[in-house]
């Protein structure tokens, strides 16, 4: 029988799952754009999303304890750092290891992320002395929907900020992949890159563009997500990237739309699995999931 608790808490696991939900969205479109033009799986981006988020945080500590500022302005601080050590990060990354990798064997580009990661998390950790930095909670006033004494159904300002920042995100790349230049010459190289350098198209200007539109995203969700769970480590980077991975290899790479709309959908079952079944095996059935699909909407592509 379905009472007011039972409706409460459903209800409560929905809007939990929102910034979940947009999360993986946002990490998926960037993804997609660079997945679907290299047709290769790259870990990079879920490491740019982990060293990002850390990078946050060690700013933020370094601007409230070192500089004496002010929470709001160190948290300034941690944005800007961490925007510009990423983007600087992804630049290098691609011109001293994607690029000449790819030239002479694309699928050692998989393999280098794998490094990459491996060297953007020493980099970090050395960085921070082997601790654990975490950020002082803040804009975590509850907004009430529903008030059920027994069970209020809440969200707080953060994860509602959140939650819309990384929508809002999402949505208007989506409206400028399909109704701009830009968008319509990154659809004619992620079909055939060189029938599109006949018609004029510029694809490794396109590809580069790509690349930094990803950075971008990766080191915009490391910063929300951080500011969110209030600390970030590679492990968290690496699954979040890994399911991401997974999600726009199913799915169709050239459409980052679809990829954003499916990793939200993800986000929202993993939510409800946690919140109905439990935690512990929640990653296993995920993957699990994720490999089932995989395998029964496998499709041949040419690489």
């Amino acid at each position: 029988m379905l009472t007011e608790a039972s409706l409460a808490y459903f209800l409560q696991q929905c809007l939990n799952a929102a910034p979940s939900a947009a999360l993986y969205a946002m990490l998926a479109f960037g993804y997609c754009l660079s997945f679907g033009l290299t047709k290769r799986v790259d870990f990079t981006p879920g490491a740019l999303f982990a060293f990002a988020g850390q990078i946050f945080v060690l700013f933020t500590a370094f601007g409230y304890e070192r500089l004496w500022l002010v929470y709001p302005a160190a948290l300034g601080v941690g944005v800007v750092a961490a925007l510009s050590y990423t983007l600087l990060a992804s630049a290098l990354i691609g011109a001293k290891v994607t690029r000449p990798l790819a030239a002479v064997s694309p699928n050692a580009v998989i393999i280098a992320s794998l490094a990459v990661m491996i060297t953007l998390m020493e980099t970090v950790r050395l960085a921070a002395n082997t601790r654990e930095v975490w950020l002082s909670p803040f804009l975590n006033q509850r907004i009430v929907f529903w008030g059920l004494p027994a069970f209020p159904v809440v969200m707080t300002a953060l994860q509602v900020v959140n939650t819309l920042v990384m929508a809002a995100i999402v949505a208007i790349a989506a409206m400028v992949l399909t109704r701009s230049a830009m968008g319509r010459n990154w659809r004619a190289v992620c079909d055939d890159g060189r029938a599109a350098e006949l018609m004029g198209v510029n694809a490794d200007a396109t590809l580069v563009g790509a690349a930094l539109v990803t950075a971008t995203f990766s080191a915009t969700s490391g910063i929300l997500a951080t500011a969110y769970y209030g600390s970030m480590d590679f492990g968290s980077g690496l699954m979040f990237g890994l399911k991401v991975v997974m999600i726009a290899a199913i799915g169709d790479q050239s459409s980052p739309a679809k990829s954003a709309l499916g990793a939200a959908l993800f986000g929202v079952v993993e939510t409800f699995w946690g919140a109905y079944v439990g935690y512990i095996w929640r990653d296993l059935a995920m993957f699990s999931m994720l490999v089932l699909l995989a395998v029964l909407l496998r499709q041949e592509r040419r690489i």
